[in-house]
C-alpha cells in the first residue's frame, strides 16, 4: 500500500492568477506600513515596479526599494542590504523577480531578525524563530522559491552556494501573476522550465523515509510523501505540455500561467520532499563552469533518472504516463519517461553533456568528491549513493553515456 504518510509546508496566502501584482499594496498593508523591496536593477527599471511602488503608497505602505540584487545572490549583496535599510525598520520585505530576488528577501528577512553573519545558519533547522515576513512575487516561472523553505546564496570563502532551510523561510505570502514572465527570452524560459522540471522529478523519486512520528520535526526536507507526489506530477505534465509552447510563442499567455503553476507546484513539491543528486552534483558543476543552475541540473537530470531507474521504476512509470508513453510494462514507461526527458532537455537547448556544459575531464574526480559534502541531497536520492557511485553518474554525463 502506498504511505499515506504526508507534510505540506506552504505560503499562508498564494494568490495566482493573471494581474494579480496589483494585490500586492492591499496584501502587504495587512502586515504593515513599511515594507522594503528587493529586486533587481531591471525590473525596477521597469513599468511594472512603477506601479507596483505606487499601489504600495495608495495603501499607505511606505516602501524603500533595494535595486542590487545579483545573479547567484553573493553574500555581500545581502550585507549591502541590510546595510542600506539604515534605521528603516522594515514590518514587511518583499522579493520581487526571479529566485535570487525572492531568496535576498528571505535572508534579508532573516538578518534584519536575528542578525548576522549569514553561515551560522547553514544547513537546516538553524533559524531560532519566525522573521519578518516575506511577501514574493516571481518574473520566472523556475525556481518555486515562493514557496520553499530554503534560500541559497554564493559564498565566496567556500567558492560554493550554500543553503539556508528552515521552514521559517517559507514566504508569508505568495503573489503569482504569469503577465510577469511574458518578457521572458526563449534562453531564461528554457532554463526556467527546465529548473522546475527537476525539482519536480527529484521531488517525485525522492527516498521515502521510514515513517516516524519525528520525521516531520527532525528533518525540514521529508522526503517522498502522498502531498508532494500530487503536486510533482501536476508540474511535470504542465511543464511537458507548456514549456514548448511557451518556447514557440513567448506571447502565450496560457502556456505561460501554466508554466508559473507548474513551478509554484514543483515548489511546494521539493519545499517538502527535497531534491537529490542532480542537484548535489550542479553546485561544484555550476562553481567550475559558472553556468546557471537551471542549466547545469537539467543537463544531469536524465543521467542521474537512469542512475536511479531500478530503484523507482514505479515512480518513473507513473511519470511516463503522466506525460503520455504509452504501455502496461512499468519498465518500458520508466525508459519512456527518461528518453522523453532527455529529448525535451535537447528541444529547449540544454546541453548534452557536462563536457558541452564546459566542465574539463580533468575535474571529473573533484566533483564527485566535492558533491558528497552536499550530504542532505545525496541522502535524499532513492538510489544509494557512494563517491563511486557518483562519480559513475558524473563520467556519464560527461561523456554522454546514457
Amino acid at each position: 500500500m502506498t504511505s499515506q504518510f504526508g507534510v505540506m509546508r506552504a505560503p499562508q496566502s498564494i494568490v495566482f492568477g493573471n494581474g494579480q501584482r496589483r494585490a500586492l499594496g492591499q496584501a502587504v498593508a495587512r502586515l504593515g506600513k513599511r515594507t522594503l523591496v528587493c529586486t533587481d536593477q531591471r525590473f525596477a527599471a521597469s513599468t511594472e515596479m512603477a506601479e507596483m511602488l505606487a499601489d504600495l503608497a495608495a495603501c499607505g505602505v511606505e516602501a524603500r526599494l533595494f535595486s542590487g540584487t545579483l545573479a547567484e545572490l553573493p553574500a555581500s549583496s545581502i550585507d549591502e542590504c541590510v546595510e542600506s535599510c539604515g534605521n528603516f525598520r522594515p514590518d514587511v520585505v518583499v522579493g520581487v523577480g526571479g529566485g535570487s530576488c525572492m531568496d535576498m528577501a528571505k535572508l534579508v528577512s532573516l538578518l534584519l531578525t536575528h542578525g548576522g553573519p549569514l553561515d551560522r545558519f547553514y544547513g537546516e533547522f538553524k533559524v531560532p524563530g519566525p522573521i519578518i515576513p516575506v511577501v514574493a512575487i516571481p518574473t520566472t516561472a523556475g525556481t518555486g522559491s515562493e514557496a520553499t523553505p530554503v534560500a541559497v546564496l554564493g559564498d565566496s570563502k567556500r567558492d560554493l552556494k550554500v543553503g539556508i532551510s528552515s521552514p521559517y523561510l517559507i514566504p508569508h505570502t505568495a503573489i503569482c501573476d504569469a503577465e510577469l514572465t511574458l518578457t521572458c527570452p526563449p534562453g531564461l524560459t528554457a532554463l526556467s522550465g527546465a529548473d522546475a522540471l527537476t525539482h519536480a522529478i527529484e521531488a517525485y523519486t525522492a527516498v521515502r523515509h521510514p515513517v516516524s512520528a519525528g520525521l516531520s520535526q527532525e528533518r525540514v526536507f521529508v522526503g517522498k510523501n502522498l502531498f508532494s507526489d500530487q503536486h510533482a506530477l501536476a508540474a511535470i505534465k504542465a511543464i511537458f505540455e507548456y514549456l514548448p509552447r511557451a518556447m514557440a510563442d513567448g506571447s502565450d499567455l496560457e502556456a505561460r500561467g501554466m508554466l508559473m503553476f507548474a513551478s509554484l507546484s514543483a515548489g511546494l513539491a521539493f519545499g517538502t520532499a527535497g531534491t537529490a543528486a542532480a542537484h548535489a552534483i550542479q553546485y561544484p558543476v555550476g562553481a567550475l563552469t559558472h553556468t546557471a543552475h537551471g542549466l547545469g541540473v537539467a543537463c544531469l537530470l536524465p543521467y542521474v533518472m537512469a542512475y536511479n531507474a531500478g530503484a523507482v521504476t514505479p515512480e518513473l512509470a507513473a511519470i511516463g504516463t503522466a506525460i503520455g508513453c504509452k504501455g502496461d510494462d512499468p519498465v518500458e514507461l520508466a525508459m519512456g519517461a527518461i528518453r522523453r526527458t532527455r529529448s525535451l532537455c535537447e528541444d529547449i537547448g540544454i546541453p548534452r553533456t557536462l563536457a558541452d556544459l564546459g566542465l574539463p575531464e580533468e575535474k571529473l574526480g573533484w566533483v564527485s568528491e566535492q558533491s558528497m559534502l552536499s550530504a542532505r541531497l545525496i541522502n535524499n536520492n532513492p538510489r544509494k549513493l557512494g563517491v563511486d557511485d557518483v562519480a559513475h553518474i558524473v563520467r556519464n554525463a560527461h561523456a554522454g553515456v546514457h
